[in-house]
């Protein structure tokens, strides 16, 4: 085998492996992109989750506060 064959036959062999290495390695971090965009939808709805619920406990403590207001509102009415 010449010399030259040799070269281009490592040369090949070299690019070749470069190529899966590149090719492995690309994989592996879109996969660990796409679990990352798991894993931040799921902490997403459970943001949303815990947001309605904060919301609806603000929306009856309004409203008892509300009616504590009405009730105070009648009695100083009365006393007066």
């Amino acid at each position: 085998m010449s010399t030259a064959s040799r070269y281009t036959l490592y040369g090949s062999l070299g690019v070749s492996l470069g190529i899966i290495a590149y090719v492995c390695g690309k994989q592996q971090y879109d996969r660990h992109v796409l679990r990352e965009g798991v894993w931040r939808d799921v902490e997403r709805q459970q943001r949303k989750t815990e947001n309605i619920y904060l919301l609806q406990q603000q929306i009856d403590l309004t409203k008892q506060l509300k009616a504590q207001q009405e009730k105070s509102g009648k009695s100083l009415e009365t006393n007066s």
